[in-house]
């Protein structure tokens, strides 16, 4: 009768190769999700840079305009611009602060109406070396609110037609999502004063 030798086995049993390999499915799901939450970290944080300049810029825009378009008009109401400053392309007639209330465009564009990117700041375009990829911001969409506050209290929004020697420009930059849904990328604010001119 042939007795059973006692020398060890090589190699692994069915089990122990299932039990292998599932582990490492699984390590490397674990893996491919966290490179997928990294790279979509890394898209929303440059999503959310290019927002903040954007919305930094047209802050400085209209902070580069006139409070108003005269003395009479210090306290205007309603704001928003004139119908003649309303007829540009974008936003080049726009004079004074309260000409960008209600102002929104989508997708984003510069002064001029050109689509963000492609203009050279001058109503033209820019080389084709030196534009954004076509169509980056095609879901992009920029509004600018001005509106009067509190003077004793910058960060209470006065409503109906009380003025104040203070207003506020809040603009808002916002991504179409795949629903068609607006996502909010960043909002930025900046209260003004009106300052009389010397006499």
């Amino acid at each position: 009768m042939p007795t059973r030798s006692s020398k060890p086995r090589n190699g692994f049993t069915l089990i122990e190769a299932l039990t292998s390999l599932t582990i490492l499915v699984l390590a490397g799901s674990v893996m491919l999700l966290a490179i997928e939450t990294t790279i979509q970290s890394g898209d929303d944080a440059l999503e959310q840079t290019i927002a903040d300049g954007m919305a930094r810029q047209i802050i400085d825009e209209v902070m580069g305009t006139r409070y108003a378009a005269s003395s009479a008009y210090v306290y205007q109401y309603p704001l928003g611009p004139s119908s003649w400053e309303a007829g540009g392309n974008g936003r080049e007639r726009f004079n004074d602060t309260d000409d960008f209330h209600n102002f929104s465009a989508k997708p984003a564009e510069d002064l001029w109406g050109q689509p963000l990117g492609e203009g050279d700041d001058e109503g033209g375009l820019r080389y084709s070396s030196f534009r954004v990829t076509s169509g980056y911001f095609d879901k992009w969409k920029q509004k600018i609110e001005v509106y009067y506050v509190d003077d004793y209290d910058l960060s209470l929004r006065l409503t109906g037609s009380e003025t104040s020697n203070h207003r506020a420009v809040e603009v808002t930059i916002l991504r179409e999502q795949l629903d068609n849904s607006l996502r909010e990328i960043t909002k930025a604010r900046r209260v003004y004063a009106y300052v009389p001119v010397p006499e």
